[in-house]
């Protein structure tokens, strides 16, 4: 095992802590952030992972322990309620033992990548950790993680037989180089990895995670359970997938006996990733890109009176933030009309949102308003979630949902 030894050390300073009683009853509820103006009072400056005890105002008695952080507003990453822990390494090993528990369904099928551990839904509030085959690829989205990160690698690389490790930071991370202790985004920090782009398996299929450059940790594992079920769904059908990024729904319809695959996305770089993809499972002959704007696309292919028999529309985050709920409302419910347009008779269509700003009763009932004003007729057959390696485990951590519709004419 790796000794790690150029890894920063933990903080030995603690904190005591009040927390104000909105955020006492959060913490007794196991809401793992404390944000900056719910401190109370603190007995003395921290430094990033600087161990803050959580004591309730009335009896001073332990209430949570978690990570302080002096540069984001969520000011303590809780890890600990009720009773207290030692927070040391095979508190750590536990943590992820029950995080790898949960996968193992997931890992008795053909795949070998998978989330093994998502931040706060976890327990450890902004880590990930994403294996494909025998890379782990850790994104950090909090400096706090970076002084535990000899504690945390040994028990991930035991479970998930790993060797090699790529460290992930998050922009935040990036932008404050200083603070990093010397790390960098696209570090491989354990083992080696003679290129940049992993291949992997999904359900039988094969797939490439650029781990040092691509998005997030090199590829969207959310979407494997509904990306499997197009796959299902796609036998002799005709099938327009947009925002398809790297083809992940592409290859599952293509393997699944689709008569012909559109990837749409406005990114030919992320087209390219697509093809190489579907060539990987030597699935080209039924596959073409089509590079552009998705609704400018899609307009176009209504006016030139193209029809699908199955179309998947799963865009990115349409709002990052609480402002732009409205607007992105809007857009899901362009995109089902468009969508709709150029549906087939007794068609398909699957529509997803992954903005966790826009809950899921909302979005489906968007979506659903719109295609009830449609002059064909629709019906929903099946609303889906996050797959087994994205569990949920507080309130925000719910992000992704998908519909499912059939047109009745």
């Amino acid at each position: 095992m790796e000794t790690f030894a150029n890894l920063p050390a933990p903080p030995g300073k603690r904190l005591a802590i009040h927390v104000k009683p909105a955020a006492e009853r959060a913490l007794r509820r196991e809401h793992p952030w404390i944000f900056e103006e719910a401190i109370a009072k603190q007995n003395a400056t921290g430094e990033a992972g600087s161990l803050a005890i959580i004591f309730d105002r009335k009896k001073d008695k332990f209430l949570a322990a978690g990570f302080y952080d002096p540069h984001s507003p969520i000011r303590i990453k809780a890890l600990q309620f009720g009773k207290p822990a030692k927070i040391e390494a095979s508190w750590f090993a536990g943590k992820i033992a029950q995080a790898f528990e949960k996968r193992k369904p997931l890992l008795a099928t053909d795949t070998n990548s998978y989330r093994l551990l998502y931040g706060e839904n976890d327990g450890l509030p902004g880590f990930v950790a994403d294996v494909y085959d025998q890379v782990l690829v850790i994104k950090l989205y909090s400096f706090i993680w970076l002084p535990y990160l000899k504690w945390v690698l040994p028990p991930l690389l035991q479970l998930s037989r790993c060797a090699t490790v790529v460290l992930r930071l998050s922009r935040n991370l990036q932008a404050l180089p200083e603070l990093c202790h010397g790390l960098s985004d696209g570090q491989v920090i354990v083992g080696t990895l003679p290129q940049e782009e992993v291949i992997f398996r999904e359900h039988g299929l094969r797939f490439s995670a650029n781990v040092v450059k691509g998005h997030k940790t090199g590829y969207f594992l959310d979407h494997r359970h509904n990306r499997k079920r197009v796959g299902e769904l796609a036998q002799g059908k005709t099938v327009l997938d947009v925002f398809a990024y790297a083809g992940g729904f592409s290859v599952h319809a293509l393997a699944g006996g689709a008569l012909s695959v559109t990837s749409l996305d406005i990114s030919a770089q992320a087209l390219e990733m697509a093809a190489k993809n579907v060539a990987l499972n030597q699935l080209e002959g039924r596959h073409r890109v089509l590079a552009g704007d998705a609704f400018e696309q899609m307009t176009q292919l209504k006016k030139a009176g193209a029809q699908f028999d199955l179309i998947i529309v799963d865009p990115p985050s349409f709002a990052k933030q609480r402002s732009e709920r409205s607007r992105a409302l809007e857009a899901y419910q362009q995109l089902a009309q468009l969508a709709a347009d150029i549906l087939a008779p007794k068609g398909l269509l699957l529509l997803a949102s992954c903005s966790s700003r826009v809950t899921a009763p909302d979005f489906f009932e968007a979506v659903l308003r719109v295609l009830d004003g449609h002059p064909r007729h629709f019906r929903e057959s099946d609303r889906t979630y996050h797959d087994i390696d994205h569990p949920i485990g507080f309130p925000e951590g719910a992000y992704l949902k998908a519909i499912y519709i059939d047109a009745l004419n």
